[in-house]
């Protein structure tokens, strides 16, 4: 897969501007968050994107929180967003609130009515909805846009003590209402809401909207180059008019397209559904897209900044194949992830020529990726193994190499074994596979002239560490489940779960720490959850060894 890219569209207009002495040749751009939930992926290529574009020319971001909607804000998202950060590897400049800015928006809305571009409108929202119009057919004046300036500065100012109940008022800018862009067709600027801030507390009870605060904490800031999402393409030029008519820092704002990712939902509104209603544990359910979710589940930053790299910046929406971010994880954990041997479906294995009490340590490499190895542990071998239980067939197949009666494979670091007999309950199930082994065969020394073709982990039964394993997989079994008909969450995944309650490990695994990353042989990256114990060790499946989804896909339908 080639991640070779040249500069993108942004990097050529900051280079630009750059050799041009903009800005005095500075480059300050910003991430701003609104804190009314958790960050998902989509957010991290945007905190790739900004932060990576100051740094490459030699620029600072700055984090400000756009929180001017304080019924849907809360100061345990704020935290969240910095952790978030934080993690990918990123730091900020200076951490600002649009509500540091109150006090100036206020003024700045003073400005406009003075200017006679700006009033107060006593219109319902579903009067001025009706007033805008459509996009062929032009608005109608609201009654109240000429009222006179002294009038609406009395209003505003009466708004702002709380002399008026919610949507009693708003404030709107004087603009065009048959301007082809509805969003110049006398936009609302401040609306009146009793609702105390997160910040700020009661001392407000009127709030800028997005569109009239964001340009102007911009220029306060004086960011340089102020990036978004294509879907505020349509909301620039109200962003330039409300900087153009305050005569201030003419921050500039530049749109590239959002991240839209396949076999999951990245509304915020979507998301909390499936929090609130139980669908998931919480935002940071390892099924989830966001963030937290991602780290749960074992994703490095590493992995998801080489995402945001390998999938670029572009003008034209697409959407992006879940599978490139499992690729990217997959390539990182496969470098780092300490190799041990975990059995999911265990069936004892006893090998009958071994002596009894013996215990011997087998050497292992923790990870033969790396130049070293990654350093060696040392495995207990004895007479008794646990074996996956998909390991053993009475009737094999043609061309089967696993374990059978009268084939031979070889156990991983271990000796050759071969199968002589088996122990079956009245269900018909196998309890107990017994075999003999070739002590000349042992790995590393091995002198016995003997090959196999198979190769099986396992676990020494009398050493082995109980866990609970938490196999992931994709939330949604459809490609878009937003777009489908009826509701989405009706395309859930039955299988994006499977808890494996009686696993398995290797006694190495009884030191796990929560950021060491693994890989279970054969079956897969792990890493230990946050509801892991001393006492009940929990392993979540990060990623599978290979992409094997276009399979269980067809299973799914």
């Amino acid at each position: 897969m080639s991640t070779e890219k040249g500069p993108n569209f942004l990097e050529e207009i900051i280079a630009e501007d750059v050799n041009n002495g903009k800005h005095g040749g500075r480059v300050l751009t910003r991430f701003p968050p609104e804190p009314n939930g958790y960050l998902h992926i989509g957010h991290a290529k945007s905190i790739c994107l900004n932060f990576g574009l100051a740094k490459k020319f030699g620029g600072t971001t700055n984090l400000r929180f756009d929180d001017t909607n304080p019924e849907k804000e809360e100061t345990e998202y704020v935290e969240s967003i910095k952790r978030d950060i934080q993690w990918l590897g990123f730091q900020w400049a200076n951490e600002f609130y649009a509500s540091d800015y109150f006090e100036q928006l206020y003024e700045y809305a003073r400005q406009l009515i003075q200017k006679g571009l700006a009033y107060v409108d006593d219109s319902s929202a579903e009067e001025i909805a009706a007033m805008k119009g459509t996009p062929t057919e032009s608005g109608k004046n609201s009654p109240f846009r000429d009222r006179t300036v002294e009038e609406n500065l009395d209003l505003f100012a009466r708004m702002r003590k709380g002399e008026f109940k919610d949507g009693e008022k708003v404030l709107r800018a004087k603009i065009d209402m048959a301007a082809a862009n509805m969003h110049l067709r006398d936009p609302l600027m401040y609306r009146i809401k009793h609702t105390a801030h997160h910040r700020t507390g009661d001392e407000w009870c009127i709030y800028p909207m997005y569109d009239f605060a964001h340009g102007q904490s911009d220029s306060i800031e004086r960011i340089t180059h102020s990036i978004c999402t294509l879907e505020f393409e349509v909301h620039r030029p109200l962003y330039e008019w409300f900087i153009e008519k305050l005569e201030i820092f003419a921050s500039h704002q530049y749109e590239f397209a959002r991240l839209n990712l396949n076999f999951t939902v990245m509304s915020k509104r979507r998301l909390l559904q499936l929090v609130q209603e139980k669908f998931v544990s919480g935002w940071d359910d390892p099924r989830m897209p966001t963030i937290s979710g991602l780290r749960r589940r074992g994703f490095t930053p590493e992995s998801i900044r080489r995402f945001a790299e390998m999938i670029g910046v572009a003008r034209r929406e697409n959407v992006i194949d879940f599978g490139v971010l499992e690729f990217c994880v997959r390539e990182h954990l496969n470098a780092i992830a300490k190799r041990v041997m975990v059995v999911l479906d265990p069936v004892k294995l006893v090998i009958t020529n071994y002596p009894e009490g013996t215990t011997e340590n087998l050497p292992a490499e923790n990870n033969p990726e790396l130049e070293d190895g990654g350093g060696v542990r040392e495995l207990p071998f004895s007479r008794e193994l646990w074996i996956e239980r998909e390991d053993f067939k009475l009737n094999p197949e043609k061309k089967y190499f696993r374990l059978a009666p009268g084939l031979m494979v070889r156990l991983k670091h271990a000796y050759i074994i071969k199968c002589d007999d088996y122990v079956m309950d009245d269900n018909g199930n196998i309890t107990e596979i017994r075999c003999t082994y070739i002590p000349e065969s042992k790995s590393g020394h091995d002198t016995s002239g003997i090959h196999v073709k198979g190769t099986i982990h396992w676990v020494n039964k009398s050493t082995a560490v109980p866990c609970e394993v938490r196999l992931y997989d994709r939330l949604f079994r459809v490609e878009n489940p937003a777009a489908e008909e009826g509701d989405f969450k009706d395309h859930i995944n039955p299988h994006s779960l499977e808890i494996i309650a009686n696993a398995m490990a290797e006694p190495s695994l009884r030191n796990a720490a929560a950021d060491d990353k693994f890989q279970f042989m054969r079956k897969g990256y792990f890493c230990l959850d946050t509801a892991s114990t001393p006492d009940r060790l929990v392993f979540n499946r990060t990623v599978q060894l290979k992409d094997s989804w276009s399979k269980q896909k067809v299973s799914l339908e």
